[in-house]
């Protein structure tokens, strides 16, 4: 090809959506893990050799399927749970336990049924020491922030429930916390609710440009919320692949593009379930767009089907 086409093929070349992390961006990261591995009592390894580093402002999803151990890692962040190895620091501090500065927000919307939604924020926010004055003015910003100004004075169980989740989200969000933790917090609503749940954190994500910690197992959540989609695998737990999120905000899961990116992550999800059953003694990751392989890593951990192994393991071991 004549060099003057290959320069207009270049500029006229689409814009690559979504591609490997590469290397670490400039300055210290707000969230350092290093070497993380986990090991039930039961003997069942959840998490092995996890390496992650966010920086201050990131929206990062874990994704993965169920037994994975991606609530397990972001429960280890909140300092709920000890991990049996490696390090997990925020701000160069080890996470030794549960912080204020680190606010998990579960599946339920975990509000005091007796006291009404200014009560429950103003509650939260006296907790902290805020005086009355502050907490009421405070607890008014984030009713608004959440668009329920007029529901104030409503009681939980009078809301429907994607009203109770933006309720939590105020709440958290008025603690002002250095890291939001969030545990598929969407997963009990129905597909419209979710959808503006989706929207609207969108939203004040862009305004407040919290360091976000979000877990999923839907690929177009994912890819609609954040900026890094970290995709996971299970038998034992680990990160297959971290990849950049270039997408204009705000997003909407029914985009072309976030269809076809769902699909390439779907695929490599596919990938890996079907290489983890393979005897073959190297995985080699792919890139998610073009298809070609990357560097190799280690051979992947094989499970044993011997009886006596698969009673250490416990019932959920070899016949999953």
């Amino acid at each position: 090809m004549p060099l003057i086409f290959r320069g207009l093929a270049s500029r006229f070349r689409r814009p690559r959506l979504l591609v490997p992390r590469q290397g670490n961006r400039a300055g210290p990261a707000k969230i350092e893990m290093a070497k993380v591995g986990h090991r039930y009592g039961n003997n069942v390894q959840v998490l092995q050799n996890v390496n992650l580093d966010i920086h201050a402002g990131e929206f990062v999803c874990l994704l993965g399927p169920s037994g994975c151990g991606k609530s397990t890692l972001l429960y280890a962040l909140a300092g709920d749970v000890a991990p049996s190895g490696g390090k997990i620091s925020i701000d160069g501090n080890p996470v030794s336990g549960p912080s204020p500065e680190r606010l998990l927000m579960y599946q339920e919307a975990a509000l005091f049924p007796w006291m009404s939604v200014k009560q429950n924020l103003k509650f939260a926010l006296r907790s902290k020491g805020l005086s009355l004055e502050e907490s009421e003015e405070r607890a008014n910003e984030f009713i608004g922030w959440v668009h329920l100004d007029g529901f104030e004075n409503t009681l939980p169980h009078q809301l429907s429930g994607g009203m109770r989740m933006r309720v939590s989200l105020a709440r958290a969000l008025s603690m002002d916390p250095s890291v939001l933790l969030m545990d598929e917090p969407f997963a009990p609503l129905d597909a419209q609710t979710r959808a503006r749940m989706h929207q609207l954190l969108q939203s004040i994500w862009v305004r407040t440009r919290k360091t976000v910690v979000f877990v999923t197992h839907d690929v177009r959540e994912a890819l609609v919320l954040g900026d890094r989609v970290v995709v996971m695998a299970s038998r034992p737990g680990r990160i297959i692949q971290d990849l950049e999120v270039h997408l204009p905000r705000p997003r909407d899961p029914d985009d072309d593009a976030v269809v076809r990116l769902s699909r390439q992550i779907r695929e490599l999800l596919r990938r890996e379930e079907a290489n983890r059953d393979t005897p073959a003694p190297v995985s080699k990751p792919v890139d998610p767009e073009s298809g070609a392989e990357q560097k190799a890593v280690g051979p992947e951990p094989r499970i044993s089907t011997d009886r006596k192994a698969g009673e250490l393991m416990g019932s959920v071991g070899t016949r999953r």
